[in-house]
């Protein structure tokens, strides 16, 4: 709505996203220089919502923001005691020894926590330091000045199913600044449209992605183990897709579930979500879940593309930080630390260009940081690791994968060179006519749940009468293409049931389910058509995770 007059407000610093990038972005900015004026915008109902991670922390990113995190209060007390690894088969497992893995590859002294307790807490901070913080705002659009990203459009709400202004319109405001920071997360909206638009991509692979889904648990205390950490590979994924599972114990008789399936896979009949609930009937998961009850459950994607997908980071006015960019070290199954390194770094580069008087420039300084730096030096030596996955199987990622990393671990260079990715996971999925449909067992209602009833527990909420937020470009494509194609994959893809084939008097019609959203982004990656877009509902709706 080009026409539409707004307030505008003008800020140093305008930061996009509350999650650990953006906010160690606004404290930093703020331990420079208490004098900078910093404004950061969430889309969720508040910080923490839309945070969903294992998560493991690695603490080497909060130890340098805020080194005596400890004194602080931070909600990271649970470290790492046991750190298992198993290959699984249908109906039992082997473990893999700790002793053959990469230093790199250990747990211990890192922390099981929930990113989103975490996120609240670095909130505080923030706000300490005067950080003004709007949760509930989505940033739905960027300004530009000529070449220029001079700012956002946050907080629009009130508009009508077609779009047009309702009877409780709100414009929102546009927030400009001397530098943007975007740090949405995995596949965020704008950083796709910065990234199209200055071709941010080109000489860069593919970026890759999985889909993780995670549920919390209250288990029988006698099977609390706090500080134990699993990880499985193999049962029940197989050839079909590549991916594994993870397994926290938490304080309070809590344990977190997860299961990860590379976006890559070829199948279109793979229903990654069913492929997690038939998970948990493994016995070593099963015997531990017994008795339990699940009480939250959510899923996002993830970047995996590593070291060869980021792509360039900086435009005039604005960079791109965290899982924007995609900086998660796979192997490792981490990224949190990374995010808040590139938040610190991108930070200092912003302060200083503005301590001498400059403004909406490319700030080529944190670009060099960021792989010359911390967040180079841990994604370089594991960059192998996903392709030669990808390409090879399971079985020689953790040999000849295993075999590049230690090398690199050792002496700082990669036998193997840099594997390319190819493929984006879209032009990955192959025809229908190729597979067969794959059997899952219908959930049992202790272990295992339908998506709908799972998504309840996601506490997700959009208000119905707004335009739909996942745009198609071609309302025909769903039915006349992806369906005689590909057997339409959106039907198992998505882990939250927005999408549905319904048959009807006229022939099927696909139906698009936008509440049940939980912001995964699954379908923007994996549409084989491409003809699907993520963008921002109004500010404060989706998923309202508690302590994911």
């Amino acid at each position: 709505m080009s026409d539409t007059i707004r307030e505008s407000m003008e800020y140093d610093v305008v930061i996009v996203g509350g999650g650990p990038a953006g906010l160690s972005a606004a404290i930093r900015l703020k331990q420079i220089n208490p004098e900078l004026s910093v404004v950061l915008m969430e889309k969720g109902s508040e910080i923490g919502a839309h945070i969903l991670s294992g998560a493991v922390l690695d603490t080497s990113g909060l130890d340098k923001l805020i080194p005596d995190w400890k004194d602080k209060g931070a909600p990271v007390t649970t470290e790492v005691t046991h750190d298992n690894f198993y290959i699984l088969g249908e109906a039992g497992q082997v473990r893999v020894p700790n002793w053959p893995m990469p230093p790199l590859m250990s747990n211990h002294g890192k922390y099981i926590v929930s990113m989103g307790n975490v996120c609240r807490w670095l909130a505080e901070q923030a706000e300490a330091l005067e950080v003004e913080i709007f949760p509930g705002m989505a940033c739905s659009a960027l300004v530009y000045d000529g070449d220029r990203v001079a700012g956002v459009i946050a907080g629009e709400m009130g508009l009508n199913a077609d779009g047009t202004p309702g009877p409780n319109y709100e414009p929102g405001l546009e927030l400009r600044g001397k530098y943007v920071l975007i740090a949405e997360g995995v596949r965020g909206s704008l950083a796709k449209e910065l990234i199209a638009k200055y071709d941010l991509s080109a000489g860069h692979e593919p970026q890759k992605f999985g889909i993780g889904m995670k549920e919390i648990w209250e288990i029988d205390p006698a099977k609390s183990k706090p500080g134990t950490v699993t990880h499985t590979m193999g049962w029940p994924l197989g050839k079909n897709a590549g991916g594994g599972s993870f397994i926290y114990h938490l304080e309070g008789n809590q344990v977190v579930v997860g299961f990860v399936v590379h976006l890559n896979y070829a199948n279109p009949y793979v229903y990654p979500y069913m492929e997690f609930q038939r998970f948990k009937h493994h016995p070593l998961v099963a015997e531990l879940l017994e008795g339990g009850k699940r009480v939250a459950y959510g899923a996002r994607a993830i970047s995996e593309g590593g070291w060869q997908s980021i792509p360039k980071l900086t435009v005039p006015g604005a960079m791109l930080l965290g899982c924007s960019a995609g900086m998660v070290n796979v192997p490792r199954i981490k990224g949190n630390h990374n995010a808040m390194l590139s938040g610190i770094a991108a930070a200092e580069a912003a302060a200083v260009a503005i301590a001498a008087g400059r403004e909406g420039d490319e700030l080529t300084g944190y670009e060099a940081e960021v792989r010359g730096g911390a967040i180079g030096r841990d994604l370089k030596p594991v960059r192998n690791v996903k392709p030669i996955w990808s390409k090879l199987g399971l079985w020689s990622s953790l040999m000849l994968g295993g075999f590049d990393m230690w090398v690199a671990n050792v002496t700082g260079w990669n036998p193997l060179g840099t594997w390319k990715h190819g493929k984006s996971d879209a032009a990955a999925t192959g025809k229908a006519a190729d597979f067969k449909p794959i059997d899952y067992p219908k959930p049992d209602g202790k272990l295992s749940f339908d998506r709908l009833t799972n998504v309840s527990f996601s506490f997700t909420n959009h208000e119905e009468s707004q335009p739909c937020h996942l745009r198609l470009r071609d309302a025909s494509i769903p039915i006349s293409v992806n369906l005689p194609v590909y057997a339409e994959p959106a039907q198992r893809y998505c882990p939250a049931g927005v999408y549905e084939v319904l048959e009807g008097p006229d022939g099927p019609k696909f139906q698009i389910n936008f509440q049940n959203c939980v912001h995964c982004k699954t379908c923007d990656i994996k549409d084989p058509s491409q003809n699907i877009t993520w963008t921002t509902p109004q500010g404060g709706d989706g998923p309202n995770y508690p302590n994911m």
